[in-house]
């Protein structure tokens, strides 16, 4: 099961679209673990979950460990495909719980009460072809591969 969870192959359009995942998320997970780039650090980020949103603390938890762990997972290319899962989820919960409310596009413009989904569809799309193809050149999942 482990060898299937990390298998990929030496292919560079995986490696592209992990890294830049893991990129685009490093800062957000940074934000809820240590308060980096202004965000509220993981107690501030709990009570934002929590009390301000009503998701149950084991949730709260795995968002955050989502986006922090699972950014960095991605950059390493390090059980990619359980990253990208958390991330994905991430996102669908985001949509439901907040975004679908103000339609499908981003607040371009200032006119709206918040945000579309545009923006989390695409995450999505990318975590899926992250989890089929897996993580690609340059990952430790296919050095770990190469050693099964």
């Amino acid at each position: 099961m482990f060898k299937k969870i990390i298998r990929t192959d030496n292919d560079f359009a995986s490696l592209i679209l992990r890294l830049l995942l893991g990129i685009v998320f490093f800062p957000h997970g940074m934000q809820k673990i240590f308060g980096w780039f202004g965000g509220p650090g993981f107690n501030g980020a709990m009570e934002i979950f929590t009390v301000k949103m009503g998701i149950p603390v084991v949730f709260a938890f795995l968002a955050i460990l989502a986006e922090s762990a699972g950014a960095l997972g991605l950059i390493l290319g390090l059980l990619t495909r359980v990253a990208a899962f958390g991330i994905a989820m991430n996102m669908v919960v985001a949509i439901f719980m907040i975004h679908y409310k103000f339609g499908f596009f981003m607040n371009w413009f200032g006119n709206q009460q918040g945000e579309g989904f545009e923006y989390h569809l695409l995450v999505i799309a990318i975590a899926l072809a992250v989890m089929i193809r897996g993580a690609g050149r340059w990952s430790v999942d296919r050095a770990l591969t190469k050693g099964l």
